[in-house]
């Protein structure tokens, strides 16, 4: 139960991001500088929460198979994706193809899911959850759900239904957090280095594809800036933790 706990607060961000929007929207620069920052957060978490432990806990091909499984499957379903009309779904320029709703649901499951089971494998055993991947979920999902908000108020979505796309999402990656813990965790070594090494693939992955080219576009040329600092705060949370 506390995998299935964790999964939702990690992923509230996502609704706590689309009542932000609502409520007072935010300028775009601002939104794209949060979207820096928690890609520094991802980055850290990639390489220092999923990357090391994965190479600890197996060897060299079992990670390089991990993370070349992990970035293909994210590289063939975001190009599925976008066929259906989800390409800009964390835009927030409000250019969503028509029907873009169910691709925009899909597509951000898609980049929820690798996370949100490593969050719940964190648990296995009895141990405390990782500090510094609960924090990158949670950062990296407040800047996403905001972005593609609105966009999605733009393009004419009403404000009950974006509210119901990142109440639907935040219960799926509350389950896919209870599903690692309780499928994943409980397994060998092995396997847990895979899923772990699969899911920085798909992380690094949807990080250059979506987040880091819009927090550059919007951020302009503080946005390195921020992401090294996002990048230093995750990596001091993981050494104090």
């Amino acid at each position: 139960m506390s995998a299935l706990l964790w999964g939702l607060l990690a992923s509230s961000s996502l609704i706590i991001g689309a009542l932000i929007v609502m409520a007072r929207p935010l300028p775009q620069r601002v939104v794209a500088l949060i979207m820096a920052f928690g890609a520094g957060v991802l980055i850290s978490a990639v390489a220092y929460d999923l990357v090391q432990d994965a190479f600890e806990q197996s060897n060299g091909r079992v990670l390089l198979a991990g993370l070349a499984a992990g970035a293909v499957t994210f590289y063939v379903g975001d190009l599925l994706i976008d066929r259906l009309g989800g390409a800009d779904r964390k835009r927030s320029t409000g250019v969503q193809a028509g029907g873009a709703g169910a691709a925009i649901a899909f597509g951000t499951v898609l980049d929820g899911i690798p996370e949100s089971v490593v969050l719940g494998t964190t648990l296995a055993g009895g141990g405390g959850v990782s500090v510094a991947m609960l924090a990158a979920v949670f950062v990296s999902n407040l800047p996403e759900a905001m972005s593609a908000s609105v966009g999605l108020l733009k393009s004419g979505t009403s404000r009950r239904s974006v509210l119901l796309l990142w109440v639907g999402t935040t219960a799926i990656a509350g389950v896919a957090s209870w599903a690692g813990w309780y499928f994943v965790g409980s397994s060998g070594g092995g396997t847990v280095a895979l899923v772990q090494a699969f899911a920085a693939g798909a992380l690094l992955t949807m990080l250059t594809d979506t987040m880091v080219p819009e927090a550059y576009e919007f951020g302009g040329p503080s946005t390195g800036l921020v992401t090294v600092l996002g990048f230093s705060v995750a990596f001091g949370l993981s050494t104090l933790a």
